[in-house]
């Protein structure tokens, strides 16, 4: 925290905002509607922005009937509690998304039970609790996983350019509070390792994130040690950190949400990298058959093949996250091998097929692990017991989904539990004012998102999106109203009227073409807009296509557009096959190319 007696203003704005996602990109479009002037800032640079709205299914949590859906979402959160003005108007959100997305988003609502009924699992996550019919997703695009929504998001911000400046790759450091009245008057950023001193006149709003990111948070808050991160790599408790400085009261700080192979799992992955999300088929493979899990300690620690909701299992009547394990192994034999590397998805997935350990005997796969011989050989013997007797004593694992192990060799892969949110951060109120530790607002200080998030026990999907919409628009409202009594008037360099800005890295950026090229893009892709320069002959047939920018996945995101513009050239169309696993990266590059086809006279 920074005092504001001792504050050399850079630049002056209406409302600072701190984090380019969902939360965040609401936020600054409704306090641009609202007659502000809007810094956003974000961590991550150009292309990366979107925290993990980008990375989520895109799925907005809605209800139909107040009192149902509110009902729901009191048995989520019990046994814990909650106050019922937050409820309610989170609820009251709920039942508005509808309307929410045609009138602020310019898009038709999608009910996901009309057109996804694949579903229903997911959008009655809970279904044995009262309330649960009343739940729906709604989505812009009859679709899911393909960062459509944040798209819609982010060219609402771009579409209020001139109220809206944003910087990419500018962390946020420090807010600025006056110690007498304790009113947030700014925040330091960190641009091109300067340190700027940015006043809010009105207001500031976090929208940093969680802390997923953040190990020493993990381990503090979670108690977890190892937990591969999902969505962004740019969550790291930044929000956290600023606003205990300024004396924010916290909640929900150990609730944390996964998703993935059994119980939300993926492959390990190297420290700071996102680990790949596998559902459905992939699941099935690692479930089922001659396979099983081990923790810690060589033995199982929960049924492989039971059903979990967002990583959760049961447990003794309410559902929560496995307990973490530091090195858990995926055990397998020949035969469960050979179906595994026949998989379509994980058989092409390096940190798969690169870190798969195999062993001549039990011993020496115990030893290669790291874990007891003798347990490990026990484990293994009562579980091909269990799939001799077709009876899983410990676990209750279904008796068709089990087979025991046979062949010569035995083989293990590491696992690790996986983190889509953390749900923890300040408390705020239904004015999405950020409180003190005696439960008054801290002055000009707003929050929004998965930073301090409503849920305080069992998450339905859809949820967490909802909430980035429905406290986005408030925190962006609230903080754009003129205040009294601004202790930073008189502090700062000017008038209360004085305004600096800093220059916007939001840009259209202008692509050279010669005769027969045409540019085309795109925001239909994972990443950020992609951009290409397609050049054909005399007859139209397709000649070259250039990717000139673009911000996909590393891993099979890249592939495409690395592979599939030859292949459009090859077969002289553009709808060739997607790249497996990059289905939306796919669809994003042959728009752009498409876009830029049409564009021929």
């Amino acid at each position: 925290m920074i005092n504001t007696k001792k504050v050399k203003w850079d630049a002056t704005y209406d409302v600072v905002v701190l984090g380019f996602g969902g939360a965040g990109a609401v936020a600054a479009r409704f306090a641009a509607d609202n007659g502000a002037k809007v810094l956003l800032v974000d961590s991550a640079p150009e292309g990366h922005e979107g925290g993990n709205t980008r990375y989520s299914a895109q799925l907005i949590g809605t209800g139909s009937d107040f009192a149902s859906t509110k009902k729901y979402y009191q048995n989520l959160t019990a046994p814990m509690s909650l106050d019922e003005d937050m409820i309610d108007t989170f609820v009251k959100g709920m039942i508005d998304m509808p309307n929410f997305v045609a009138k602020y988003l310019e898009t038709k609502p999608c009910s996901a039970k009309e057109y996804a009924p694949e579903l229903s699992d997911s959008y009655r996550e809970y279904p044995e609790l009262k309330g649960s019919e009343s739940y729906d997703y709604t989505t812009v695009r009859k679709s899911y996983f393909d960062a459509s929504l944040w798209q819609v998001l982010k060219d609402q911000v771009i579409k209020r350019q001139d109220q809206i400046d944003v910087l990419y790759n500018t962390p946020a450091e420090k807010l600025v509070q006056d110690n007498e009245s304790h009113q947030i008057t700014g925040v330091a950023i960190k641009r091109n390792g300067k340190l700027l001193c940015v006043r809010a006149k009105n207001g500031v709003v976090l929208a940093t994130g969680g802390f997923e990111n953040n190990q020493q948070m993990v381990e503090d808050y979670l108690g977890a040690k190892n937990l591969a991160p999902l969505g962004t790599l740019y969550n790291k408790g930044d929000g956290i950190r600023m606003s205990q400085e300024v004396g924010a009261d916290f909640w929900h700080m150990n609730n944390f949400e996964a998703l993935g192979l059994l119980h939300g799992m993926a492959f390990a992955v190297p420290k700071g990298e996102r680990a790949r999300l596998l559902l459905g088929q992939q699941n099935k493979v690692v479930s089922t058959g001659s396979v099983l899990v081990v923790g810690d300690d060589g033995t199982r620690y929960f049924n492989e093949a039971e059903e979990n909701r967002h990583g959760h299992i049961k447990n003794h009547g309410q559902w929560k996250v496995p307990l973490n394990q530091e090195h858990p192994y995926l055990i397998f034999d020949e035969t469960k091998k050979k179906e595994l590397d026949a998989d379509e998805i994980i058989g092409e997935y390096k940190i798969y097929t690169q870190n798969v350990i195999s062993a001549d005997s039990i011993e020496q796969l115990a030893e290669k692990i790291g874990v007891d011989p003798e347990i490990f050989s026990d484990t293994l013997k009562r579980f091909n017991q269990s799939a001799k007797e077709q009876n899983d004593p410990e676990f209750r694992r279904d008796p068709t989904t089990i087979c025991a192990l046979t062949g010569k060799k035995i083989y293990a892969v590491g696992l690790e539990q996986t983190v889509l949110n953390t749900q923890g951060g300040p408390r705020r109120n239904t004015k999405a004012e950020v409180l003190d530790t005696e439960g008054k607002p801290i002055p000009h200080l707003y929050s929004a998102g998965e930073l301090g998030g409503l849920c305080a026990n069992q998450y339905q999907g859809g949820g967490n999106l909802a909430e980035c919409l429905i406290w986005g628009k408030i925190a962006g409202e609230e903080a754009a109203q003129r205040k009294e009594g601004d202790a930073s008037v008189d502090i700062a360099t000017g008038t209360s009227e004085h305004r600096v800005c800093l220059t916007s890295d939001l840009k259209q950026e202008d692509y050279p073409t010669t005769k027969n090229q045409y540019i085309g893009r795109s925001s239909r892709g994972m990443g950020d807009e992609i951009v290409v320069r397609v050049t054909v002959d005399e007859e139209k047939n397709l000649k070259n296509i250039e990717v000139l920018k673009q911000a996909e996945s590393d891993d099979y995101g890249l592939k495409a557009i690395k592979t599939m513009p030859a292949e459009m050239i090859r077969q002289n169309k553009v709808d060739v096959d997607t790249v497996s696993g990059a289905s939306s990266s796919s669809r994003g590059l042959k728009d752009a190319v498409n876009d830029a086809l049409n564009k021929i006279k």
